[in-house]
């Protein structure tokens, strides 16, 4: 294999820095960003775990990550258009050892990663659709197309006689990918990998989305009683989300 010419996205001390007075009790990051306190930082976020998976890469086999698990998704790109299609298989991103992430969405969310998320390169925030979960026939060719499409850049990455890590697909879009010449090969190892090790931001987060739902449980068993419908306490639930 030639030798890869490349600038690795790497993890820099500010990217996992906290900034914290480790003399004094930490601090709550609060719930929304303000300017007179220093809260989540999305952008070292999206370094910290852009970073995470270009070293993963670096220490697997593997030329490339194409991911269609919208976890997989939404940390590779930081993109999320809503919870109807975390099974449906309608988006995906392919990540190289020597590019940046390149995103497939529909063609109206792909116009707004274009407009709205500026750590992605608008060029590549591209509009597409293959299966839908067996609700687009292959024999359209929207796969075949699209897999053939994904080669181009792979081999325009110089990572083509590589192996190509999948996390989830469908069979038959797994298929025109070899089809294309792609040698494809167990991706969700080297995708957990990197997500294993939280940052500072990521746990902020993750104590507030558990807090949330602690509330939410907490709501409920004060309002649990004999006579208590279901439809009651979803009600109040609904109410305190919406």
């Amino acid at each position: 294999m030639d030798e890869i010419t490349r600038e690795p996205t790497v993890i820099r001390a500010e990217d996992v820095n906290p900034r914290y007075n480790w003399g004094r009790a930490l601090p709550a990051f609060g719930t929304m960003g303000v300017d007179f306190e220093e809260r989540v930082d999305y952008r070292r976020l999206h370094r910290y775990r852009l970073g995470r998976i270009k070293a993963a890469l670096e220490n697997s086999e593997l030329g490339a990550l194409l991911v269609f698990d919208v976890n997989n998704i939404r940390y590779v790109t930081s993109t999320k258009i809503g919870e109807w299609e975390r099974d449906k298989l309608s988006r995906w991103a392919l990540l190289t050892r020597t590019g940046e992430p390149i995103l497939w969405d529909f063609g109206s969310a792909a116009v707004h990663h274009q407009l709205y998320t500026p750590w992605l390169k608008p060029e590549n925030c591209k509009a597409g659709l293959i299966g839908l979960r067996g609700t687009v026939n292959p024999a359209f060719g929207l796969m075949k197309r699209h897999a053939e499409e994904i080669a181009a850049l792979i081999r325009e990455a110089g990572v083509a006689d590589m192996p190509i890590g999948v996390d989830i697909v469908e069979p038959p879009m797994m298929f025109e990918l070899q089809k294309a010449g792609l040698n494809v090969q167990d991706g969700q190892q080297v995708m957990l990998e990197a997500r294993e090790i939280k940052s500072a931001d990521e746990i902020a987060l993750l104590n507030r989305a558990a807090a949330m739902v602690d509330g939410a449980y907490h709501l409920i068993h004060e309002h649990l009683k004999p006579g208590v419908r279901e439809n009651d306490i979803v009600a109040l639930v609904n109410k305190l989300l919406y």
